[in-house]
């Protein structure tokens, strides 16, 4: 089984970037996919972007796209989601999530298609 933990969220100016990072406890295969969602308090958690480890595609909300990256380092095994131009809508706790095998297209935005998931990470924007 593979464990996810989040790293890297804080507090920043409105238009800044940031890159959230997730380690991993095993190297996910390249047959599968992995995911970022998150979450304000009071809401549901939603998502962000998602990837097929195969390359066949990623996906975007529509309020990231243009945005927020996410990518892996193939030597170290790292989940990475790169956001550029933080607004103040983005503010949440972030979330990786991954699974060993592959998701429907039709299912990539669903959180529970992924079997696992980090704890999550803070991200604020200032005023």
């Amino acid at each position: 089984q593979v464990q996810l933990v989040e790293s890297g969220g804080g507090l920043v100016q409105p238009g800044d970037s940031l890159r959230l990072s997730c380690a991993t406890s095993a190297r996910t295969t390249n047959s599968g996919t992995m995911g970022w969602f998150r979450q304000v308090p009071g809401k549901e958690r939603q998502f962000v972007t998602a990837m097929k480890l195969t390359g066949a595609g990623t996906y975007y909300a529509d309020s990231v796209k243009g945005r927020f990256t996410p990518s892996r380092d193939r030597a170290t095994n790292m989940l990475y989601l790169q956001m550029n131009g933080q607004r103040h809508t983005d503010p949440a706790v972030y979330y990786c999530e991954a699974t060993r095998g592959n998701v429907i297209t039709s299912s990539i935005r669903h959180m529970g298609e992924y079997d696992y998931w980090g704890q999550g990470t803070q991200v604020t924007v200032s005023s």
